[in-house]
């Protein structure tokens, strides 16, 4: 039987790429523990935009020589927002995860929450700020919102550049420090309630959409929101199943697969909620390649309903071929 060759793409030219080569680490182990059908490439791209193979640095199209199919283990710039989709489109190489027009959608937060908006979902209210906040935008935030604020930037993931923002002076600080990361910011409301998270994989055990159990976010009590210390720290307590009502929590799972649906994407996804008092479900943003780590939520919810994560990947995987 001949193997398939499943190139790893990891690392890139993203603020996340310490996440990705962990996400890459855990899928090529993941891989190895099926080596009778898989046989894995590392390709690492470096923080510059270098492919590499074999430790030797080669053009994409070279690096991709014979390769069957890609698993995409790669997080923000470049890895999740259109960019190498786009190339592996061109190239006819089968990938997992969202096509370059659905990952592009997406990771523009401020497009992808109209989306939701239209949709019937509850989004944030928000301002979007576009490379530098003009006057009439401050003002207009400083009569319009109640403090304390979320300021983040309208690309990207991992909460890389997300501040909470407790008084108007410290407003335009925070949109600075987020134009680090994104040529566009939004400010948004803070809504006050449990955090959760939902993983949504297509074609699983009978469902076109499947829903894995949400996850309660339990911040460190010195923690405002799941900000990227948050989640990389080992500090937050992660509940799955959460403590919801099985109300709520369908509710939840039914959200999770919209968000994934009106975005078009394709294989899986993981989608984040704020769940208030009185339990009105926002949704915040919907990751199209979320962290896979040992330690990331998607794989905790996958061992939740007793889902290996090595048959996971296989699965993702065949999905990609099928595509």
């Amino acid at each position: 039987m001949n193997k398939l060759r499943v190139a790893v793409l990891r690392g890139g030219p993203s603020h996340e790429y310490d996440v990705s080569l962990e996400t890459g680490k855990h899928v090529l182990s993941l891989l190895n523990e099926m080596s009778d059908e898989y046989e894995p490439k590392d390709i690492l791209i470096s923080r510059s935009g270098e492919w590499h193979r074999d430790g030797l640095s080669f053009s994409p199209q070279d690096a991709l020589l014979g390769i069957d199919v890609v698993f995409n283990a790669m997080h923000g710039q470049y890895g999740e927002d259109g960019e190498v989709q786009s190339l592996l489109e061109e190239l006819g190489i089968p990938f997992t995860g969202s096509y370059s027009v659905a990952s592009r959608l997406a990771m523009e937060k401020d497009r992808a929450k109209q989306v939701f908006f239209e949709s019937g979902l509850h989004v944030p209210r928000h301002e979007l700020i576009e490379l530098e906040p003009t006057s009439k935008q401050m003002t207009y935030i400083f009569h319009n919102y109640v403090y304390p604020i979320i300021v983040k930037p309208a690309s990207g993931g991992s909460s890389l550049g997300t501040k909470l923002v407790h008084t108007f002076h410290e407003l335009g600080d925070a949109i600075q420090h987020a134009l680090q990361y994104s040529k566009k910011v939004l400010v948004e409301e803070f809504i006050r309630g449990k955090e959760a998270t939902c993983g949504v994989v297509e074609n699983a055990r009978g469902e076109k959409l499947y829903a894995l159990l949400p996850i309660e976010i339990k911040k460190h009590p010195k923690r405002h929101f799941f900000d990227y210390e948050a989640k990389y720290s080992g500090e937050t307590e992660e509940i799955c199943p959460g403590n919801f009502s099985q109300k709520i929590a369908r509710e939840i799972e039914n959200q999770a697969k919209k968000a994934h649906e009106v975005l078009g994407l394709d294989h899986y996804s993981r989608s984040d909620f704020i769940i208030t008092p009185k339990g009105k479900i926002y949704i915040l943003e919907t990751n199209t390649l979320p962290g896979f780590t040992q330690e990331s939520l998607f794989p905790k919810a996958l061992h939740a309903v007793g889902w290996h994560p090595k048959h996971f990947v296989d699965h993702i995987i065949k999905q990609a071929l099928e595509r």
